[in-house]
């Protein structure tokens, strides 16, 4: 049985491990991020948000009830299927599904939101590009910064006891900050040999660069940013 490292943060690991065990793949959790909840002000809302944004489920998870409930009457704008479904759990009234990423998403928004203000809902760790191209396009962002992400540390000896001291089939990499974690990993003289075969499965091309002295062949970029297409190509690839 193929052995598959998931990085990601909870609650997302385990619901990956759910998935890669209904289809063959022994999976090993070791999340190298961890989130935690920013505070926000409520009263600092602009008054004349028309929309808001999300690129991120964890953006709206980790929102304060006292902002979903000066917000929840505003339409939401959500990247895709799972970022839509935290939102209309958390409270949002109207809720759009978007295209999966969040270029696409921008350039939806852009469309009809000229001269406009909306509210971003993000973490403090993200990409600029949705941010700069809408406000290219003449939208006002107002970003509000509900949690940040942070690296989660490991031992060499917890590592190995993590991984029973057998080297990892394939890695799973959702985020820039967990792909660079895992570069430093593979460095470690006590765990380099681990890693010498493995491959990596990275969600999109900004994470794979953070794996900067890694051989391209090593390393598979799925063709779409959503867990359906990384997890279709890691069953395709291995």
């Amino acid at each position: 049985m193929l052995r598959v490292l998931v990085t990601r943060p909870e609650p997302g690991a385990s619901r990956t491990a759910r998935q890669l065990q209904d289809t063959g793949f022994q999976p090993i959790l070791l999340p190298l991020t961890e989130t935690a909840a920013l505070p926000v002000d409520a009263g600092l809302l602009p008054g004349d948000a028309v929309a808001v944004a999300v690129t991120s489920a964890n953006a709206v998870r980790h929102a304060s009830k006292e902002l979903i409930a000066a917000l929840a009457a505003l339409p939401c704008d959500a990247v895709g299927t799972r970022t839509a479904e935290a939102a209309r759990k958390a409270g949002f009234l109207s809720v759009s599904e978007g295209p999966g990423n969040a270029e696409a998403l921008a350039d939806s928004l852009a469309g009809y939101l000229w001269g406009k203000t909306i509210v971003y809902l993000c973490g403090r760790v993200r990409f600029p590009v949705f941010e700069q191209r809408l406000k290219a396009a003449g939208v006002q962002v107002h970003a509000v910064e509900t949690y940040d992400t942070l690296t989660v540390g490991y031992s060499d000896e917890a590592i190995l006891e993590r991984l029973s001291g057998q080297s990892a089939d394939a890695v799973l990499l959702y985020s820039a900050k967990a792909a660079a974690a895992v570069q430093v990993l593979t460095r470690r003289p006590a765990l380099q040999g681990l890693f010498e075969s493995t491959r990596f499965f990275a969600l999109s091309a900004r994470i794979a660069a953070a794996l900067d002295d890694t051989t391209d062949e090593r390393i598979r970029i799925a063709a779409q940013p959503d867990e359906d297409t990384l997890l279709g190509l890691l069953r395709a690839r291995l």
